[in-house]
């Protein structure tokens, strides 16, 4: 196995299905067989709600990946942007708790899960196309000017673009993906605040428990 087909693999783990082909994913774990309802439940107060984590990963994927890496425009920008009723253009970092909140609540859920399966097919054609040698390519400042300029990484600007260009590395995004399915992150991290999403809070959302 190569570095190109570990990281499909790993891709497909945290992916639908439709996606990867991995019945077993993450993501059909976490995300299979909730409601709308379920889906904008916050388990706790400072706890982001699973729908906001797909949209926060969803978008991290899109502008990291597809922009940043691949030099692409991002999908959010061809179309879905108007259906998921979400126009703010980051993916999520700073944001407060009562931003949480009503992101929560416009956003199309039934768009997002298209959305998300739109973005990882996406990367996946990139990723395929990748030879060996790319592995060790670097990101373009270009790329990164573009996203910023777009309001891609939000209230941290500054911080995010002082990561690049180098590395392309693009396992760091794969492992950023995974772990909001585990956790809400702290303000001036990602989410309102700092907290593990537990197992029984997953539990009490699928129940449709606040």
């Amino acid at each position: 196995m190569d570095t190109r087909d570990l990281f499909l693999e790993q891709h497909a783990a945290m992916h639908t299905a439709a996606v990867g082909g991995n019945k077993m994913s993450a993501a059909e774990r976490t995300f299979g067989g909730l409601t709308d309802e379920q889906m904008r439940v916050r388990p706790r107060e400072d706890l982001n709600s699973i729908a906001w984590l797909m949209w926060h990963i969803a978008r991290a994927e899109d502008i990291l990946v597809g922009q940043v890496v691949g030099g692409g425009a991002q999908l959010f920008d061809e179309g879905w942007k108007k259906r998921l009723g979400v126009a703010r253009p980051d993916f999520g970092i700073g944001m407060t708790s009562p931003e949480v909140s009503e992101l929560t609540r416009r956003v199309d859920v039934a768009a997002l899960r298209e959305y998300r399966d739109a973005v990882g097919r996406r990367t996946r054609e990139i990723v395929s196309g990748f030879q060996p040698g790319d592995w060790g390519g670097t990101v373009q400042a270009e790329a990164v000017e573009r996203a910023a300029a777009a309001g891609a990484f939000g209230a941290r600007t500054e911080a995010l673009s002082k990561g690049f260009p180098g590395p392309a590395a693009l396992g760091a995004p794969e492992r950023h993906r995974a772990l909001p399915l585990r956790r809400a992150h702290g303000r001036g991290d990602h989410g309102p605040h700092r907290g593990r999403l537990r197992d029984r809070d997953l539990s009490r959302a699928r129940r449709g428990v606040a």
